[in-house]
């Protein structure tokens, strides 16, 4: 059996705390961040809300996509601001949708702390939504898809 000096364990406590933090963010929602279970017909005839699909282009191709989303693939806070600021009019809600909703919790906490607009993080994602009954469509150039 191999040994582990002492200060390995102490190495891997401290990345495993580290870790625990950057998982578990404890601080407070911010009062303009909500969690919805809507349908895809519900957000695809909303026209006061900003529909942004955050998954990669091979997901929207697999998938489908919302009628009249954004699709705009999510890897930073300050670069998906700054591609969707232009688009978002002032008071205007942002809608987040991913995969399973993993992914836009993340982000729409991240964002809703830069922005003031109404964040709003869609529960369950597509998987949910299209197992409601949604009928998706295919990615198009025009909402943001550069490999459709």
């Amino acid at each position: 059996m191999r040994k582990i000096p002492l200060y390995g364990f102490a190495l891997l406590a401290a990345l495993a705390a580290g870790l625990a933090i950057v998982l578990i963010d404890t601080r407070p929602a911010p009062a303009h961040l909500s969690l919805e279970a809507r349908s895809g017909e519900a957000l695809a005839q909303d026209e006061n809300t900003l529909v942004v699909d955050i998954r990669r282009p091979e997901e929207w191709v697999q998938t489908g996509v919302v009628e009249g989303a954004m699709l705009v693939t999510y890897s930073d806070v300050e670069s998906f601001v700054a591609r969707i600021d232009p688009l978002l009019a002032p008071g205007q809600e942002l809608a987040l949708i991913c995969r399973s909703g993993n992914r836009s919790s993340r982000a729409a906490r991240e964002i809703a702390q830069r922005i003031d607009n109404p964040v709003v993080d869609i529960a369950g994602g597509m998987l949910r939504v299209v197992a409601e009954g949604y009928s998706p469509l295919p990615p198009r150039r025009e909402q943001g898809c550069m490999i459709c």
